[in-house]
């Protein structure tokens, strides 16, 4: 029976993509590992690989599609002994499915199940041509068999040893809307507003992928985490003075350290500081980490990404430098694998270059809170004598989900973080 070749999810809030190129074509032979595509999620472009062994029967989606909804299938590949005519099978079933006739025969409905090789959590259920096509006969549910084969592979002998079993009953349809319709369905009508605006020119212009992700995820995040606001302004005169005198010392190294930098330092050392800051909201519970990962904005074309500095606290200052102009650099050439850009617990949202004196930034979930970072700017301060003098300030504002933290603990946080960039020599203790 011939396989389709599913949409891959490359990332786990992956919903939909671009198959943006070929690599094979129809009649190719390929293996499992050998590519087959290049897609294009919100964040990047990556290379889809085979899973198993077989021909390239059909390419059911043609490059440069987008919007393809992970797990349509893409291409249907046979096995040996299979030819192009076997392809049509597949695509008809649904049809027959719909139609008011005779339920179809108990071992149509045993050969069509493997096809899917999808469990009821989502996941993809790797198995070989052979081994579906023997299940299919056998009326098993592969979904409900451990694979022997490598990776968790079923292989042959791994449905030759199973009974059949009940297939168990497909998962109610969620009643709530995934979280990217309803961003779309947030606000006015498409039809409303161009009403509205009617006798005004303008000019569409279409969302890409990583657009239309953020305005999803950032849409459920303002409205489904319970964010409050904290607020210090910063003293960065200590830690101007020490930057200069360090980027002089290491000037031969060809290492030039930037405040951000130091921002980082700073708040991975905060969190393990206040170590009950340093988790992510779960469902029905939090997850609290040992090691300081640390998030940080950066700005690109059309979007944004988030690239994550892992063990942040742990490394030292010019190695945190490094490491972030590669991951800043990358991630505007769109070229970040996304474990580069998923996970951490913290995030960093610094604008101060582009002159913002203050702003709230909305939380990336399951972060527990993010920073908002201002300009520097010279202020008049009242010092601990009584006497008026003027200071570099820096305003900064932590957004902090309720759930996982609460005032106190986010005050400590924040403190923390105060108190290493007015004391950064303490930072390299």
């Amino acid at each position: 029976m011939p396989t389709e070749i599913l949409m891959p999810a490359l990332s786990p809030t992956m919903e939909e993509g671009t198959l943006a190129k070929w690599l094979v074509k129809e009649g190719d032979t390929v293996a499992a590992g050998d590519l087959l595509a290049e897609i294009e999620t919100d964040k990047a472009t990556m290379e889809f690989e085979a899973v198993d062994e077989g021909v390239v029967g059909k390419l059911l989606v043609a490059a440069g599609t987008e919007g393809v909804k992970v797990n349509t299938p893409i291409a249907v590949l046979l096995a040996e002994g299979e030819s192009a005519s076997d392809v049509a099978a597949p695509k008809a079933a649904p049809v027959a499915a719909a139609a008011p006739a005779a339920a179809p025969a108990p071992a149509a409905v045993a050969a069509s199940a493997p096809a899917a090789l999808k469990a009821a959590d989502g996941e993809r259920v790797f198995a070989s041509p052979l081994a579906r096509r023997i299940a299919g006969q056998k009326g098993l549910d592969l979904t409900a068999i451990a694979g022997s084969g490598p990776h968790g592979r079923i292989v042959k002998s791994d449905v030759e040893n199973a009974t059949a079993a009940a297939k168990p009953a497909a998962a109610a349809a969620p009643a709530a809307a995934a979280p990217a319709a309803a961003a779309r369905a947030a606000g006015p009508s498409l039809d409303t507003v161009l009403k509205t605006y009617a006798d005004r020119p303008f000019e569409e212009v279409k969302l890409d992928g990583m657009r239309k992700t953020i305005a999803a995820r950032l849409t459920e995040a303002k409205q489904s985490v319970p964010h409050f606001y904290l607020r210090r302004d910063i003293q960065l005169d200590a830690l101007l003075k020490f930057r200069g005198q360090l980027n002089k010392d290491l000037e031969a190294r060809g290492v030039k350290l930037s405040v951000n930098d130091f921002i980082i330092k700073a708040c991975a050392l905060a969190l393990q500081q206040v170590p009950a800051a340093n988790a992510v909201w779960a469902g029905d519970r939090t997850l609290q980490f040992r090691k300081s990962d640390v998030a940080v904005a950066v700005a690109i074309e059309g979007g944004l990404f988030t690239p994550v500095l892992r063990d942040a606290e742990t490394k030292t200052l010019s190695a945190l430098s490094a490491e972030m102009k590669d991951l800043a650099k990358r991630a505007r050439e769109r070229k970040l694998a996304p474990q580069e850009y998923q996970g951490g617990s913290f995030a960093i949202s610094n604008l101060g270059m582009f002159g913002i004196d203050n702003f709230d930034a909305i939380i990336n979930p399951p972060h527990a809170a993010i920073l908002a970072v201002g300009a520097g700017v010279k202020k008049p301060v009242v010092g601990a004598d009584g006497e008026l003098a003027v200071a570099t300030v820096m305003s900064v504002t932590l957004s902090v989900d309720h759930r996982v933290i609460d005032g106190a603990m986010g005050a400590d946080l924040l403190q923390a973080i105060k108190d290493n960039l007015e004391n950064p020599m303490a930072m390299l203790a």
